[in-house]
């Protein structure tokens, strides 16, 4: 499997741009996120951000 890296300036990735980068649903990064196998801080009432190294970790252990 090919390794992740994420380049760009961004720190911290919205729920929507991760489903975007994997592929998948935003419902799939919630149930990623709920079961464990990715961190993410919630920021508001609405809002949930996850930090594009610990994306660059899940990617990397799949």
């Amino acid at each position: 499997m090919t390794s992740f890296r994420y380049e760009e300036i961004k720190y911290m990735l919205t729920v929507q741009e991760v489903a975007k980068i994997l592929g998948v649903s935003v419902h799939t990064v919630y149930r990623l996120i709920n079961s464990g196998d990715l961190s993410a801080v919630k920021i508001s009432q609405r809002r949930t951000v996850i930090k594009a190294e610990e994306l660059e970790k899940y990617i990397n252990r799949k």
